[in-house]
């Protein structure tokens, strides 16, 4: 029988919404609804250590907007995750408060381990014929989670702080960004790679799946798509040479440069080029010859967690 559910999305760069009907007989979850907006809810936290005001408003304009869509489908169940700025902030109460009031839930501010937990069911649920264990990697705004698993569930997972919006905030300042600062990211990356390595034997895996918006923006990019395609991009395989030559060519262009590519989402110019890198130095770590690239990840999880 099937159920309908909401699950909505709070990360550091962007905020997002899933409806869907889901068999759980049958193993197939059918979008009703999926939207995404840019919010930037985290912006200066890794400065600041608090939500700015302009922050804060900018995403419950966008969750006042998904209620209503919530509200018009009916769904038997909501679940809201918030992710990596709500945990490192200091006024995240307010943020609680605010998310109750508009939504009527409040939103669960969860572990790296768990929001990796739920991206590795999102993504995997429906790999039949893909080799596993899979190495499931969530590059957000402001850190990347890392899951490996197989069928038969998780093995083993960590979050890092090392997101797209975290890396251009710290390190990548100048447009284009310089050499040097560039090589401050590379070797922020990879220092955090090397704890991933220690926690993890990603060397374990067979596939490596990419998700989120850094990930899908260079499928696009490869892909040669005069516009953002979500059914060409879900589960295209892009090699590791050709995610090195994107995430080098981005890094290289001045923002306008940026903002001309046509599968590039405005919300996203500014911090490609940190994601991109992130990316490559994943598969350049752990020896990935491709990445296979997911346009489901924790928000399809969360709405199969609320199947009974």
């Amino acid at each position: 029988m099937r159920q309908r559910v909401a699950a909505v999305d709070c990360g550091t760069n962007s905020i997002r919404l899933l409806i869907a009907d889901i068999d759980p007989e049958r193993t197939v979850l059918t979008d009703i609804a999926r939207e995404m907006r840019i919010v930037r809810l985290g912006e200066g936290v890794d400065r600041t250590g608090r939500l700015s005001p302009a922050a804060l408003d900018r995403t419950i304009g966008a969750l006042r907007e998904y209620a209503g869509l919530i509200a018009q489908a009916s769904p038997a169940a909501v679940r809201m995750v918030a992710t990596s700025a709500t945990r490192d902030a200091e006024n995240a109460e307010e943020f609680v408060d605010r998310v109750k009031e508009v939504l009527g839930v409040a939103p669960e501010v969860v572990t790296g381990d768990e929001e990796a937990r739920l991206s590795f069911i999102g993504a995997t649920r429906e790999l039949t014929d893909t080799p596993a264990p899979y190495l499931v990697t969530d590059i957000g705004g402001g850190s990347t989670e890392f899951v490996l698993g197989g069928p038969e569930g998780v093995w083993g997972g960590r979050s890092v702080d090392i997101g797209c919006v975290r890396m251009t905030e710290r390190h990548l300042h100048s447009d284009p960004p310089s050499e040097a600062e560039i090589a401050a990211a590379t070797a922020d990356i990879d220092s955090a790679l090397e704890l991933v390595a220690a926690s993890i034997p990603a060397e374990r895996a067979s596939t490596l799946v990419g998700l989120a918006g850094s990930v899908t923006t260079v499928a696009g990019i490869a892909l040669g798509l005069a516009s953002y395609d979500p059914e060409r991009i879900h589960h295209s395989r892009i090699p590791a040479a050709q995610v090195h030559g994107i995430a080098t060519g981005l890094l290289g262009q001045t923002r306008a440069q940026r903002a001309a590519i046509g599968v590039m989402h405005p919300g996203r110019v500014d911090v490609i080029g940190g994601g991109a890198l992130v990316l490559d130095r994943i598969m350049t770590r752990f020896g990935f010859s491709e990445v296979l690239v997911s346009e489901h990840d924790i928000l399809d999880g969360m709405a199969w967690s609320l199947v009974r």
